[in-house]
């Protein structure tokens, strides 16, 4: 919370205030808000990651969603799906070498018409669709993929990502804001070597995230004003960034506080795995003591814009199989709590794998069959207590 904190609060709640003024669709009547999550100008969309597109080799694919997905999370009480989407994955070049500038401008019609039908299969079931660049022209949190530039620094990296979003933003530029949102980009960082994973990360300076953020919205907006944009928080979605808040851009953070307890023992998280201490919920982990208390002080920056008119949207969420169940299910039953007091939504990663609901592959659970799926009925059961 480094950036958050170097503001004095008169002067964070003076941007606020322009953001509440300024806030566009994400502030209006598109959205219907009451009751219990009135504080928050963004639907309480609760919902899921699906990770069809997430890999920028279609020929490297993820299990393909099946439309009873879909059907399921409508019955459960869902209403909410984030696609995340490697730009390569819906690109034409040679694959045997690295991409060249010219080249990320070649979207294949194939492959985008399989993103839509995914797209219409989640519409189908009344689900609000969040589209995402979980890898954008020269930018990407993971590793695995050679970029030509620097998002944060090359101009032409820029122009090519307000390309993409443009081509989204007419492609669906009929859809409503209640149906579709375009998440910018996934977790964004400062990495001066977008290619290197062991290259420091860090905040991304505020008017440097500004002057992308600003551009690719008037890319998408020019397509349709009403189009509703959403922008991660700074450092890998973890803090709040002002200088956003007067752009009328909704915003997304993270619910992976404390990385110690989301993605205990994860091989791409830490360098040594066998080190990390035993997670507990609440207790001591190592120096620090881990409770709601924790929590509380992690999301307040989130919940004071929430309460100056800003909408808000956790787009990930969850844990790695590998933290024991039932402490994974005490810290996410206080997540969950604090942000449904504050109407902030989720999108859980995943709805099918590792973090999800299906196919977990906990040793510790006692799944139930469902249609040849292992089902976490527990995790549903908890999920489904914030729809009501």
């Amino acid at each position: 919370m480094d950036t958050f904190n170097k503001q004095t609060r008169r002067e964070f709640l003076m941007k606020t205030g322009l953001a509440a003024a300024g806030l566009g669709i994400a502030g209006t009547s598109a959205f219907a808000v009451s009751g219990r999550y009135s504080k928050n100008s963004l639907p309480h969309w609760k919902g899921f990651n699906l990770l069809d597109f997430f890999s920028p080799d279609p020929q490297r694919p993820r299990p393909p969603s099946k439309e009873d997905y879909f059907k399921w999370m409508a019955d459960w009480g869902f209403d909410f799906v984030r696609i995340p989407m490697a730009y390569p994955y819906y690109v034409e070049f040679d694959r045997s070498r690295n991409i060249t500038p010219d080249e990320v401008y070649n979207i294949s019609e194939e492959m985008v018409e399989r993103i839509e039908r995914l797209v219409a299969m989640a519409h189908k079931y009344n689900l609000h669709v969040s589209l995402n660049l979980h890898r954008a022209p020269g930018y990407c949190i993971n590793a695995g993929f050679h970029e030509p530039y620097n998002l944060w620094l090359d101009e032409e990296a820029q122009k090519a990502f307000n390309y993409h979003w443009e081509f989204w933003a007419r492609r669906y530029k009929e859809i409503s804001a209640d149906k579709i949102s375009f998440d910018l980009v996934n977790e964004p960082a400062m990495r001066d070597d977008p290619n290197d994973q062991h290259s420091p990360v860090r905040a991304i300076p505020g008017e440097v995230y500004r002057n992308v953020a600003k551009a690719a919205r008037d890319a998408i907006q020019s397509a349709n004003p009403s189009h509703l944009v959403i922008a991660g928080g700074n450092n890998v979605g973890t803090t709040v960034v002002p200088e956003l808040l007067d752009l009328g851009i909704a915003k997304s953070n993270r619910g992976y506080f404390p990385a110690q307890i989301s993605h205990y023992r994860a091989p791409w998280a830490f360098a040594d795995i066998d080190a990390l201490p035993e997670p507990k919920w609440p207790g001591q982990v190592g120096n620090r003591y881990f409770s709601r208390a924790l929590l509380e002080e992690h999301y307040a920056p989130w919940i004071e814009i929430v309460k100056q008119g800003v909408g808000v949207h956790c787009g990930e969420l969850g844990c790695f199989n590998q933290t024991p169940h039932d402490v994974f299910l005490a810290w996410f039953s206080d997540t969950l709590d604090i942000l449904t007091e504050n109407g902030i939504g989720y999108g859980l990663w995943e709805f099918r794998g590792s973090f999800g609901i299906l196919d977990s592959g906990r040793a510790d659970v006692d799944y139930e069959d469902w249609y040849g799926y292992k089902l976490d009925r527990k995790l549903l059961d908890l999920l489904m207590k914030q729809n009501i």
